[in-house]
């Protein structure tokens, strides 16, 4: 299954909507998409290496406009916001964020934007916390742009060499991406509980 999903994405990531998709599920993922768009960014960094940044900045500009919307679900719909927050498994919702804005500001999108952690929790809490719009519109342009150029970076760099040993080495790969949610969602648990006796809890 890992070997035909990975295929089809390539073949995906190669094809002339390759763009229009990418920019589709980088919009969706910060909002309620469950998907993040490096699935699809790193394969089209991949297929064709001379248009990462393009691919790169496609993906920040689909993020943070999708950003934009999960602000107004939670500045705007705060009932289905918590919904939203309490569906996804964060059914501290309103408080837990608003304690973790009250210590952190801005610092909190500016670490979970780069974290593997679901942005569309931080996008909607932001709304529902009325967190300073300016700022989060500066921080998710920061963080997300930093990510997804990064990636784009990466694989630009260093993929075309990778390729084969990616190929033959999948299911590697995957257990090192695993780990590195597990990592990402750890870091968000250390980030929820210090400080001030540890009254946020992620």
């Amino acid at each position: 299954m890992l070997r035909r999903l990975y295929d089809w994405v390539m073949g995906l990531a190669a094809s002339r909507h390759a763009p229009t998709s990418l920019f589709a599920v980088s919009f969706a993922e910060s909002s309620f998409f469950p998907i993040p768009p490096d699935v699809m960014l790193a394969p089209m960094c991949l297929a064709k290496p001379e248009k990462a940044w393009r691919y790169a900045t496609i993906c920040t500009i689909g993020s943070v406009l999708g950003g934009i919307l999960g602000y107004a679900i939670g500045y705007f719909l705060r009932d289905f916001g918590l919904w939203m927050m309490t569906a996804t498994g964060h059914s501290g919702g309103l408080a837990e964020f608003q304690c973790w804005y009250a210590k952190y500001g801005v610092w909190v999108i500016l670490a979970k934007g780069l974290t593997p952690i679901p942005y569309k929790l931080v996008t909607i809490a932001s709304g529902l916390a009325m967190f300073s719009f300016p700022m989060f519109i500066a921080a998710s342009v920061a963080t997300r742009g930093a990510r997804f150029f990064l990636v784009a970076f990466i694989v630009k760099k260093f993929g075309p060499a990778l390729l084969p040993v990616v190929e033959r080495r999948l299911a590697l790969f995957a257990g090192i991406l695993i780990a590195l949610i597990v990592i990402g969602l750890t870091a968000s648990h250390l980030l929820g509980g210090s400080g001030h006796g540890g009254a946020c809890v992620a």
